[in-house]
């Protein structure tokens, strides 16, 4: 059955997207070190041997950057890194119920969110609208 409302962020995810509130989520400080002990406790997110092919891309251009996840992430992350493979290999073959998985896996990554973007990449110039 479904729940309503959407899914809780994790601490971390929190502070990187800038969306924490004080009167819900505590200080900055405190969600810091609840997202510090959650990375102890569940340890750093390590790529899985074995992983290969476009599975192995999708986790060093997908994953990889992601600094906000931690072990507890680590089945989701190779879901989609498998999901992914799956639909580089046969993209007409991909029906929409594994797109909608693949988006699930996405959005509880926190991969969805432009935010979570780094600012360095260079951004192309409009000849018409940029000085």
């Amino acid at each position: 059955m479904a729940t309503r409302g959407a899914k809780p962020k994790p601490s971390a995810l929190r502070v990187v997207d800038g969306t924490r509130r004080g009167d819900r989520h505590g200080t900055e400080k405190e969600l810091r070190e609840k997202a510090e002990k959650s990375k102890q406790s569940f340890g750093e997110l390590k790529k899985p041997t074995g992983m290969k092919g476009d599975a192995l891309k999708a986790w060093k251009s997908f994953i990889e950057p992601a600094t906000w996840l931690d072990g507890s992430r680590l089945p989701a992350a190779i879901a989609f890194c498998e999901l992914w493979n799956e639909f580089r290999v046969n993209p007409m073959g991909f029906p929409a119920s594994k797109h909608g998985q693949m988006r699930a896996y996405m959005s509880e990554l926190g991969l969805t969110d432009e935010r979570n973007r780094s600012d360095s990449e260079e951004k192309d110039e409009d000849e018409f609208f940029d000085d």
